[in-house]
C-alpha cells in the first residue's frame, strides 16, 4: 500500500482517480488546488503525487517548482495529468521535475499502470535485499536510498532521472538506444517518449555535468565516467 495525494480540481476526474487507487489498496487524499496540495505535502509527504495542471490559486507546474526545491519533498514521484497536448507544455513539466504525465481524456487502465511504474521505480525493493550502490569514477548512484553523489556532493534526482542514471551508469561505455533506456529504466511504461528521455538527459547533464553522458548521434547514450 502507498500514499498517494491526487490533486485535481475537477471533482469527477479526482472520484475517478481514487476510486481506482483505493481498488488497489492504496491511502489516497485528495485536494482540489495547488496551494492545498503543496500544503498537504508539508504535512505529511505522500509516496506519490498525482497533479493537474490546470488549477486554481497554484497551477501544476508551480506546484512542482515548489515541491522540487523543499528537501523533504524533492524526490516525491510526481505524475502530471493536462488537457494541454502541445509538446512545450509537457517538457515545462518534465523539466520542473515531473517524473510523468498523462493527457486527458486518458483511460483508468493506463493510468494505474503507470502509478505502479512510479511506485515500483521509486521504493526500496520489498525483498529487503539492498542493491548496492553504483560507483563510476566520481559518481556514485545508490538504488537503495535513491542518492546520487558527483564528486563528493550530493545531487538530487526526479524518479525518472535517477531510474535513467542507473541504467547508464550500470554499464558505463555501453551506448544505449533511447528505446532500450526506455524499456530499462521505466518496465511496463512504454508510454513514455524518445523525446522524454532526451530531457531527462538534459536535466542530468545540467545537475551533474554536461560531459557525463555522451551523445552517440544516430545511435543513443553512454555514461561517459571512466569506472
Amino acid at each position: 500500500m502507498a500514499r498517494i495525494l491526487i490533486a485535481e480540481d475537477d471533482p469527477k476526474q479526482a472520484e475517478l482517480v481514487r476510486r481506482y487507487a483505493v481498488a488497489e489498496g492504496h491511502e489516497v487524499t485528495v485536494v482540489g488546488d495547488g496551494r492545498a496540495a503543496v500544503d498537504e505535502v508539508r504535512r505529511r509527504v505522500p509516496d506519490l503525487l498525482v497533479l493537474d495542471v490546470m488549477m486554481p490559486r497554484l497551477d501544476g507546474l508551480d506546484v512542482c517548482r515548489i515541491l522540487r526545491s523543499q528537501p523533504e519533498s524533492e524526490a516525491v514521484p510526481i505524475l502530471v495529468l493536462t488537457a494541454r497536448a502541445g509538446e512545450d507544455d509537457l517538457l515545462d513539466a518534465l523539466d520542473l521535475g515531473a517524473d510523468d504525465f498523462l493527457t486527458k481524456p486518458y483511460s483508468p487502465r493506463e493510468l494505474m499502470a503507470r502509478v505502479r511504474s512510479l511506485l515500483r521505480r521509486h521504493r526500496v525493493s520489498s525483498s529487503g535485499v539492498a542493491r548496492p550502490p553504483i560507483t563510476v569514477g566520481e559518481l556514485v548512484v545508490a538504488p537503495a536510498t535513491h542518492e546520487v553523489h558527483w564528486r563528493g556532493v550530493p545531487v538530487d534526482c526526479t524518479a525518472g532521472e535517477f531510474a535513467l542514471l542507473e541504467t547508464l551508469a550500470a554499464e558505463p561505455g555501453r551506448v544505449f538506444s533511447r528505446e532500450q533506456l526506455i524499456a530499462r529504466s521505466h518496465g511496463e511504461s512504454g508510454h513514455v517518449t524518445r523525446r522524454t528521455v532526451d530531457v531527462h538527459v538534459a536535466n542530468l547533464r545540467k545537475k551533474l555535468d554536461p560531459a557525463l553522458i555522451r551523445t552517440v548521434y544516430g545511435v543513443g547514450y553512454a555514461c561517459a565516467v571512466a569506472p
